[in-house]
C-alpha cells in the first residue's frame, strides 16, 4: 500500500490512477494530521508526500511532516514531491531522511522509477541478504573482485544488497582502489546484466563536447556533424552507465546531467524530441564531494540525485591483508597474457608487498607485479625483484616523508605533488597525469587552479 499525501485532489487522483496501472494499491491523505493517522497502518509500505499544504510555499509543513513520519516509522521510505523551481526543498528533505524526490510536472516513468527503487531498497534491507565473503561468492558473480578484508567485504555486501534494485550508486575512494571493478560487479548482478555496461570518464570529456558525447547528435547539429552519432546514454539504454570522475564535471554540465536524471529523458543534440532514459546510474569519484559542495564546485541537488546509495572503497593501506591475494591474482593474469609459465612469488614476497604503503593503490600494485614479471630473469619473483621494480615505479624522492600535520593544507600538498611530478617527467603532461592518477583535462584544470605554468 502506498500513501499519497497532497491537498490537491487532481494530484492524488492522477497519482492513484498511475499507481493502479502499475499494479500498486494506494490510499490518500490531504492534511499532515490525516497522513500521520494513515502511516500507522502496517500495510503502508511507502509515502508519496507533497511539500506544501497551504498557501505557504516554504516547505516547512512538508519537512515537519517528514520528520514526524520518520519518528513514527523510521524504516518507512518517503518520496517527496516538489516543483523544479524549489528543488532546494527536496535537498533539505533528503538531508532529513527522505528516500528520493520527484519534481512537478512529473513524467509517469519518473514516478514509477522512484517508487520501484524505493520499494526495492526497503526490501533489500531484509535479514536474508548473504553476509561474509564465502556466502557472497556463493550467491553472486564476483569474478575478478579480490579481497577478504572485513572493510572491503562490508563494502561488497552493501553493493550486492542493492545490485538488484535500480538505485543510483555513488562509489567514492582514492584513485586506483577498484571502483570500476565494483561498478561492473553491480551491473553483472543486476536485472540489467544482459544489457550494456557503458563507462564514461567525465573528466576526459571537454565541456564543448559534453552534449554530443553523452546525448549524441544528428547530422548538421553543428559544423563538424557530418553524420548521426549516438551518444553514450543511447548505447547504455536498458543497461548501466558508469559516470567516472563525476567530481571533475563542469558546473554547466552538472545542470544538464541533473535534468536528465530527474526527468528520466534526454534530447539528442540537434533535435527537440525527448528520448526515454532507461539506464541505471553508477557514479564514481576520488574527491570529497561534500567539500566540493562547500567550495561551490559541485551542485548539492545533483549530489543527492546520484547519492541514493553511497559506498566508500577502502584504500589498499586500509586492507593490507588483501595485498598478497591481489598480487597473486595479478601475477597469474600477467603470466597468462605474456606466456610466462610457472610464474610464482618466492617465500616472503607477499609479506613484503603487504608492508608497502601503495599510494597508487591496486593499480600501482598491478603495474609493479607485471613489471617485475617482465623484467625478471625467471618467472620466480623475490623481494629483491619487487624492491627494484617498486623503486622504478616511484622514482627519485620516494623516501621523502609526508609534511608535518598542520604544516600544509590539502590544496598545498596537491600543488606540491603536481610540481614534483612535472619536474620528474620533465614537463610531459601525459606522463604527469598518468602518474598522478588523473586524466589530462583534469590535470589542465588543476594547473589553471593553482596557477602552474606547464
Amino acid at each position: 500500500m502506498i500513501l499519497i499525501v497532497d491537498d490537491d485532489y487532481s494530484v492524488t487522483a492522477s497519482l492513484g490512477l498511475l499507481l493502479k496501472q502499475k499494479g500498486f494499491a494506494s490510499v490518500t491523505a490531504t492534511t499532515p494530521e490525516s497522513a500521520l493517522a494513515e502511516v500507522a497502518r502496517p500495510d503502508v509500505q511507502l509515502v508519496l508526500q507533497d511539500m506544501n499544504f497551504s498557501r505557504e510555499t516554504t516547505g516547512a509543513e512538508g519537512l515537519a511532516l517528514l520528520r514526524s513520519i520518520r519518528a513514527a516509522r523510521p524504516g518507512l521510505p518517503v518520496i517527496l514531491i516538489t516543483a523544479w523551481g524549489s528543488i532546494q526543498l527536496a535537498v533539505e528533505g533528503m538531508k532529513a531522511g527522505a528516500a528520493d524526490f520527484i519534481t512537478k510536472p512529473w513524467s509517469n516513468e519518473q514516478v514509477h522509477q522512484a517508487v520501484r527503487v524505493a520499494l526495492g531498497l526497503a526490501a533489500s534491507r531484509g535479514p536474508d541478504v548473504p553476509t561474509g565473503r564465502p556466502a557472497l561468492d556463493a550467491s553472486y558473480d564476483l569474478d575478478g573482485v579480490i579481497g577478504q578484508h572485513p572493510r572491503f567485504v562490508e563494502t561488497l555486501e552493501l553493493l550486492m544488497r542493492v545490485a538488484s534494485t535500480d538505485a543510483s550508486i555513488l562509489i567514492s575512494g582514492d584513485t586506483g582502489t577498484g571502483k570500476e571493478v565494483l561498478a561492473a560487479a553491480v551491473h553483472r548482478n543486476s536485472p540489467r546484466q544482459r544489457k550494456p555496461f557503458i563507462k564514461v570518464n567525465l573528466a576526459a570529456v571537454p565541456v564543448g563536447l559534453f552534449d554530443s558525447e553523452l546525448f549524441g547528435h544528428v547530422r548538421g547539429a553543428f559544423t563538424d556533424a557530418l553524420a548521426d552519432r549516438p551518444g553514450r546514454i543511447a548505447a547504455a539504454q536498458g543497461g548501466s552507465i558508469l559516470l567516472d570522475e563525476i567530481g571533475d564535471l563542469d558546473l554547466a554540465c552538472q545542470v544538464k546531467l541533473l535534468r536528465v536524471l530527474q526527468d528520466r529523458s534526454y534530447e539528442v543534440l540537434g533535435t527537440n524530441r525527448p528520448q526515454p532514459f532507461d539506464v541505471r546510474v553508477i557514479a564514481a569519484t576520488n574527491i570529497d564531494l561534500e567539500q566540493a559542495i562547500r567550495e561551490g564546485t559541485f551542485r548539492e541537488d545533483l549530489y543527492y540525485r546520484i547519492n541514493l546509495i553511497r559506498v566508500r572503497v577502502p584504500s589498499l593501506a586500509e586492507r593490507a591483508s588483501d595485498v598478497p591475494l591481489l598480487a597473486e591474482h595479478f601475477l597469474q593474469r600477467a603470466a597468462a597474457a605474456h606466456a610466462r609459465r610457472g610464474a610464482a612469488f618466492e617465500p616472503g614476497a607477499g609479506e613484503w608487498l603487504a608492508e608497502q604503503p601503495w599510494p597508487g593503490n591496486i593499480r600501482q600494485l598491478e603495474h609493479v607485479v607485471e613489471r617485475a614479471l617482465l623484467t625478471g630473469a625467471s618467472g620466480r619473483i623475490g623481494v629483491d625483484d619487487l624492491r627494484r621494480t617498486l623503486a622504478m615505479d616511484l622514482g627519485p624522492g620516494r623516501d621523502m616523508p609526508l609534511p608535518t600535520v598542520g604544516s600544509m593544507t590539502l590544496p598545498e600538498i596537491e600543488r606540491a605533488m603536481i610540481l614534483k611530478a612535472l619536474r620528474h617527467h620533465e614537463g610531459n603532461l601525459s606522463r604527469t597525469a598518468e602518474s598522478l592518477g588523473m586524466s589530462r583535462p583534469a590535470l589542465y584544470r588543476r594547473l589553471e587552479k593553482y596557477g602552474i605554468e606547464a
